[in-house]
């Protein structure tokens, strides 16, 4: 396939699952993150997703929804969407994901969507929650690296 047809190709949308030798359970932390947020953010986020990996992300605007992080997150996307949590409390939703080109594991170019956060509006997400989402990061890509 030549770059051209490539870069009209959708990208692939996967969600990390945790490996049995760090987590028994084989977790996927998208799913257990969904699982406090409204029917409607969900779709909110599935949307922004989708619409990413139609443009695909490296043409994709982002338009507040979709932002590249920096500093100690550099690597990482995030979805970012407002709404409430399944108590009815509104909140800040950021989905955090990283892009993987041309994988053939995968089916090639994906989004990974790591893990998420909720937080309130207008504050800063704990350093915790940022260092778990790097730490669930590094693991997908220290399994990813065994796999090849």
């Amino acid at each position: 396939m030549s770059r051209a047809q490539r870069s009209f190709q959708p990208w692939r949308i996967h969600f990390f699952q945790r490996h049995p030798k760090d987590d028994a359970g084989r977790a996927v932390p998208v799913i257990e993150f969904f699982d406090e947020l409204s029917d409607t953010v969900v779709a909110q986020i599935q949307a922004v997703l989708d619409a990413v990996a139609e443009a695909p992300p490296p043409s994709f605007s982002g338009g507040g929804k979709w932002e590249a992080m920096k500093g100690d997150m550099a690597g990482f996307f995030e979805v970012r969407v407002s709404g409430n949590n399944k108590v009815g409390k509104r909140m800040n939703h950021r989905l955090f994901c990283v892009l993987v080109r041309d994988d053939p594991a995968l089916g090639g170019s994906s989004i990974v969507c790591i893990g998420g956060l909720s937080k309130e509006p207008r504050e800063a997400a704990h350093p915790s929650d940022y260092k778990r989402i790097r730490q669930l990061r590094d693991e997908f890509m220290i399994r990813r690296s065994v796999l090849k």
